[in-house]
């Protein structure tokens, strides 16, 4: 309706101003024309506009999903730095325990790495050693010749015993040959009692005794004086059990022990003697 009165206002001007009708047509044709790209311009432009806000959106959200990526990466990047400096703890943490084991090992083998006088005496004894009248042992330079009791000594006795007489004689002549060792005789027993009102009041003194009654045996036998001395634990140094028989069958014993020359009494440390 407003495009028809304008199409007659614009007529009636030009009929006024005396202009032909062909060319207020024309005119009118032309305005339409303009109206019409201006319609379609106008339409366009509000699908750009469209299109631009729907761009701006898709933006921003690849820019926040950027962020977020930007910020798993370099989580991921610490979590890998981190891994990485774990693994470097864990590998230095494995290769000290490698070099400790086999400190270990090495210390080990040569705290089981047998003397030449243990061979040696191993050797003399193996018959003994064999049927178990004696144990032979070394740790650090110290060897320990045991003998249990029944083997020496009838119980209560300190007498020693025909088998035993034996048996001290090959350890004597074992020992007679191993130079730069003390030789301490140790008697042991398990924690049954004596008889208090008999030769020997308490275990003292019969594991006292019976090592005495050894270590003059050993002497008359060859092994020196000077290498020799005896003690007596009692019942206060046991290796098993003493709740079961085969336990204080165990404790019952003779130990003959051979330490280095300075572990002897009296012995001068090479400090002291600076």
């Amino acid at each position: 309706m407003k495009r028809t009165i304008v199409s007659l206002a614009m007529g009636t001007l030009f009929l006024g101003c005396g202009v032909p009708k062909s060319q207020l047509d024309a005119k009118a044709l032309e305005a339409e024309n303009l109206r019409r790209q201006y319609g379609d311009e106008s339409e366009k432009a509000k699908a750009l506009d469209s299109k631009v806000a729907q761009l701006s959106a898709d933006l921003e959200t690849a820019q926040k999903e950027r962020a977020k990526s930007e910020e798993a990466l370099a989580a991921s990047e610490s979590r890998r730095q981190e891994l990485q400096k774990k693994v470097a703890e864990l590998s230095a943490l494995n290769e000290s325990l490698a070099q400790s084991k086999e400190k270990l090992e090495k210390a080990r083998a040569e705290l089981e790495k047998k003397s030449e006088q243990y061979e040696s005496l191993a050797q003399s004894l193996k018959d003994e050693i064999k049927t178990g009248k004696i144990e032979l042992s070394e740790l650090k330079g110290r060897m320990v010749v045991k003998m249990k009791d029944k083997i020496l000594f009838s119980s209560g006795s300190v007498k020693i015993n025909p088998e035993g007489q034996a048996a001290l004689v090959k350890v004597a002549e074992a020992l007679k040959d191993v130079p730069g060792k003390i030789v301490r005789v140790e008697g042991h027993t398990d924690d049954v009692p004596t008889d208090s009102k008999g030769p020997f009041p308490s275990n003292w003194e019969l594991s006292t005794t019976r090592a005495l009654a050894v270590v003059k045996l050993l002497q008359e036998k060859g092994v020196p004086a000077e290498r020799l001395s005896a003690v007596g634990y009692g019942e206060f140094h046991p290796m098993a059990s003493n709740r079961t028989p085969q336990g204080k069958s165990q404790n019952r014993r003779i130990e003959i022990v051979l330490a280095p020359e300075d572990q002897a009494p009296g012995a001068k440390t090479n400090s002291a003697s600076r």
